[in-house]
This record gives structure tokens, sequence and C-alpha cells, in this order.
């Protein structure tokens, strides 16, 4: 009986490998850019997505990511309310600060291209949810809700 646990366990992480994997090398062949800068950024948005919702939307949003995913979305994190003025700006310098700051990145279209991964992956309505939940001008990133 242990070894069937066992087995099924090492199935159910590796699914959750495969599926993290997948996720990174999607958002690695939108943006034409190597894994480890993909999953460094999808780390860095998803942070900073995190820091901006509410405590009921990060419990909404995380209950549709993959596990391994789930894991690095609240890597670090400490439950504390939205970042109060929630605005685009501000959440472009947090992702730029959490990335590094790279001279020829343009943050919006690197910040889209994780928004479009999660549209892809996330029911629509989640995606409206924490979209609405955003300004206007940071909405404009999430085109496709």
């Amino acid at each position: 009986m242990a070894s069937t646990a066992l087995h099924t366990s090492q199935k159910s992480f590796q699914h959750a490998a495969e599926q993290a994997q997948q996720w990174v090398n999607e958002l690695a062949k939108d943006l034409d850019w190597s894994e480890q800068d993909a999953l460094r950024l999808l780390r860095t948005v998803l942070h900073a997505l995190r820091d901006w919702l509410s405590l009921e939307e990060i419990a909404d949003l995380s209950s549709q990511l993959p596990a391994l995913i789930r894991g690095i979305f609240f890597e670090g994190w400490s439950a504390t309310e939205p970042a109060r003025d929630r605005n685009k700006r501000d959440f472009v310098i947090r992702v730029r600060h959490g990335f590094g700051y790279e001279p020829n990145l343009d943050y919006d279209i690197a910040i889209g291209a994780v928004f479009r991964l999660l549209d892809h992956h996330l029911s629509h309505g989640e995606v409206v949810q924490v979209r609405n939940s955003m300004k206007k001008s940071l909405r404009h990133l999430w085109p496709h809700a």
C-alpha cells in the first residue's frame, strides 16, 4: 500500500512540474526569451499582481494556478493589504525592480505576455474579476479579458 501512495505522489509531483514547465515554456516562446528569464519574469509579475490584489482575490486567483506556480505566487508573501494606489506606473516599477533593470526591455510588453499567459490558463470569470480590480491604465496590459 505504501508503495502505491509513493508512486501516486511521485506522479502528482511530476505532473505539477510538467505543468509549471509548460507555463514557462509558453511564456519563453511568446517573448522569444530563455526559460530562465521567462521564469524570472513570471515570478516577478505574479508577486506584483499578488501585492495589488485583495486577500479574497489572491485566494480566488491562486486556486486556479498549478501547484508549483501557486508556490511561486506565494513565495515570500506576508498577508497585507493591497498596494494603495495600484496604478500602472507603480506596478511597472515594481516589476522592473523585481526583475532587474534591463534598458532595452519594454516592460509593458513583458507584463502583457504574463497576463496573456494567465488569460490562456485561467477561467474567463477569474480573469475578468482580477482585471476589473485593476485601474484602467493597468488593465490595458491585460488585453484579452
